[in-house]
């Protein structure tokens, strides 16, 4: 420490903010973002904003370790100028290309949270929300969610075509919704903490059986890799 002490005031600085810079990054996580379909998707992310992404596009996110209650999903039909104001027919966020924040339902989700208990990573893919294809093409916009390093190499997937066999009671424009956003009661919106599984959970788990069905899903729908962990996020997979 001694030496640190003789350090000029502004070299000092600057190795403390090395020091919480390399601090802040160790674990960050890499999650490449791909359009495989072969028409535009309007991917969003929080935190990280959106892009447009044509087939064969991809989006490079590095987002910090310890961030939690993060997603990204597809929009769909989506108009934005050159200020990039608009708005999406499914996962609107406010009008907005860049997100600040959630989606507006239906809309299929990758949700995770980086270096929890045990230094690990939760992610999992959500139709808590509801499903949305690519309406303007009248086809889904299948996803996929995977760890491509740190030895982990359990991915998940939903391609199921939901959006064609939704329930008249969910039906939406573009998509499918979840019975909490259209009924809003505790059996569907698990409000109270103690609520199970209903047909129209059922509905969604049949179709995608790693795929979050209801707010209380956890067990079949919750996937883990040690912190570190970098991913990969499909559409079409």
């Amino acid at each position: 420490m001694s030496l640190l002490k003789n350090l000029p005031p502004v070299l000092y600085i600057l190795w403390m903010s090395s020091l919480y810079f390399a601090a802040s990054t160790v674990n960050a996580a890499t999650f490449n973002i791909r359009n495989n379909c072969p028409f535009t998707v309007w991917a969003a992310a929080v935190p990280g904003g959106g892009r447009q992404l044509g087939n064969g596009q991809t989006w490079i996110l590095n987002v910090n370790a310890g961030t939690k209650g993060a997603r990204i999903w597809a929009r769909t039909n989506c108009n934005f100028d050159g200020a990039g104001r608009g708005r999406c027919q499914t996962g609107d966020c406010g009008g907005l290309l860049q997100c600040q924040g959630y989606g507006q339902p239906p809309n299929t989700l990758a949700e995770y949270a980086l270096n929890q208990y045990n230094n690990l990573d939760f992610f999992d893919i959500s139709l808590v929300d509801g499903f949305n294809p690519l309406a303007k093409f009248l086809v889904v916009v299948p996803m996929d969610f995977s760890p491509t390093s740190n030895g982990c190499t359990r991915g998940i997937k939903c391609t199921a075509d939901i959006n064609g066999q939704c329930p008249a009671q969910l039906r939406a424009p573009g998509g499918c919704n979840n019975p909490c956003t259209v009924f809003k009661t505790d059996q569907y919106c698990c409000n109270s903490g103690n609520c199970g599984p209903t047909d129209y959970s059922r509905f969604f788990k049949s179709r995608c059986q790693d795929a979050y069905s209801y707010p209380k899903d956890d067990a079949t729908s919750t996937f883990t890799c040690h912190g570190g962990t970098n991913y990969t996020v499909v559409f079409c997979p």
